[in-house]
């Protein structure tokens, strides 16, 4: 995994509603993370980081994306993807501020 430095370009994601998911998009290369809206509801299905994109903070950036939009529209998040599950579980701060659903099952 590469390190953050000075150089790492700043991450913007943008949130695609037509496909459903947040993404951050580089020289033709895009990460995402998708979702699935319910009434009331965001369910963070799966994230996708590619390689040249790891340790410049992006999966990182594509949950808190997912965590302002939940607050944004009074949504309550569905973490069923592995990565942003760990993630908001290691972000207490982050995710004090939305509700959570951490009892809610991915279907198997």
């Amino acid at each position: 995994m590469a390190p953050m430095t000075d150089t790492t370009p700043p991450v913007t994601v943008e949130d695609d509603r037509a496909a459903n998911r947040l993404l951050v998009e580089r020289d033709g290369t895009i990460a995402y993370l998708s979702y699935r809206r319910e009434p009331g509801r965001i369910i963070l299905i799966h994230t996708e980081v590619p390689p040249q994109f790891e340790g410049q903070g992006v999966g990182s950036a594509l949950v808190r994306a997912a965590v302002d939009l939940a607050r944004t529209e009074g949504l309550t998040i569905v973490p069923w993807c592995p990565f942003a599950r760990h993630w908001l579980r290691t972000h207490l701060d982050v995710t004090a501020t939305v509700s959570m659903d951490w009892a809610t099952p991915p279907p198997s």
